[in-house]
């Protein structure tokens, strides 16, 4: 009996049952002597040896099912060698109950601290596959990660219903985008809802640019604006400043997020109504689009693959229309970022879109 392990760690996100199903389901049609033993709540339940064993009719349901039938938690990468109050050594106990249930392979289903961490593991000598799951679209070496395109749903649906009430009331609306330190969610959010301005982290920000293009907008009769801001964007003033400085600024802001801040800034300074909405975690709830089911199925069964060739250490990638891998040392601790001159950034400024840089 060959036995693998699973696990979903990290931020949530839609696709991760869709995922754990195509792997399921390709191990299920390529053996008749697997196991899958699922960890809980992530890491946490490598490190602790919290498992379930799972059945093949647990998966049953999951294409379409939102979240994580396994649980999930944030196991902070700088963390995992630090032997903290709990006096626990994580990564050994993380390779000895690795061991002890003699897994042949872990299935790790996270992004950038996820895979960090699966590659750290990967190089303690574990047979390691990695599978690319962020809503941010940030993992270095694929060009999607599942959950991106089901977040974007849920951002641009928040946008396009914004515009009807803008309309009515004749305000400037911010909508405050996920995402972290990248743009991907807010560009593409953006551009799909057709708002009028887009902040991200790659273009810092000048306010006054923003409210030039605010009344640029009302001088040509237009009664509302909307601002695609992403939770990470960044004002030029702001982005001159050494990393410590920038996060104690942060800290000491007094609003809550950078969309208040930018909205009381358009308000004073133009003296329109302005109104923040922030959708937080509903992007990444609800159930997976079309197009990340097809894609959470896809890069199951390439994982799937790859175990059975028995390349480790590797993490499944998008690239084109194909699903291939990288080595996890790769992609570890590397961010893929927006591109400031990238084409997509220069057909959104032609047809008019402001990035408030100029």
């Amino acid at each position: 009996m060959r036995r693998v392990g699973l696990l979903t760690s990290g931020g949530d996100c839609q696709a991760l049952n869709a995922v754990m199903r195509g792997v399921a389901k390709a191990l299920y049609n390529n053996y008749d002597d697997v196991e899958i033993i699922g960890f809980k709540d992530g890491y946490k339940g490598l490190i602790k040896g919290d498992y379930i064993k799972m059945e093949p009719e647990g998966f049953s349901g999951l294409l379409m099912r939102g979240g994580t039938l396994l649980g999930t938690s944030r196991q902070p990468f700088k963390l995992m060698k630090v032997i903290e109050a709990d006096d626990v050594d994580k990564v050994t106990e993380m390779k000895k109950n690795y061991k002890s249930l003699k897994l042949d392979c872990l299935f790790v289903l996270g992004g950038n601290g996820s895979q960090k961490t699966a590659n750290l593991l990967s190089e303690e000598g574990l047979n390691i596959i990695g599978l690319p799951k962020t809503i941010d679209n940030d993992l270095y070496g694929t060009e999607m990660t599942f959950g991106f395109h089901s977040a974007l749903a849920m951002a641009t649906a928040v946008l396009d219903n914004i515009h009807t009430t803008a309309a009515s009331h004749g305000r400037v609306f911010i909508v405050e985008v996920m995402g972290h330190k990248v743009g991907w969610l807010t560009l593409y959010a953006g551009i799909a809802s057709g708002a009028d301005i887009i902040l991200i982290p790659e273009i810092p920000y000048d306010i006054r640019v923003v409210t030039g293009a605010i009344n640029e907008r009302t001088l040509q009769g237009k009664k509302f604006s909307i601002l695609a801001v992403a939770e990470g964007a960044i004002s030029k003033e702001n982005a001159k400043l050494a990393k410590r400085e920038q996060k104690e600024k942060i800290k000491n802001r007094k609003y809550p997020s950078v969309a208040y801040e930018v909205g009381a800034q358009i308000a004073e300074l133009t003296g329109q109504e302005v109104r923040v909405t922030v959708p937080g975690h509903m992007q990444r709830g609800g159930t997976p689009t079309p197009f990340d089911r097809i894609l959470s199925t896809r890069i199951g069964a390439k994982a799937v693959r790859l175990y059975k060739e028995r390349e480790f250490g590797k993490m499944v990638a998008v690239l084109g229309d194909e699903i291939t891998s990288i080595p996890l040392a790769e992609t570890a601790g590397r961010l893929k970022t927006v591109d400031p001159k990238a084409s997509i950034i220069k057909e959104a400024r032609s047809i008019g879109i402001c990035f408030g840089d100029k």
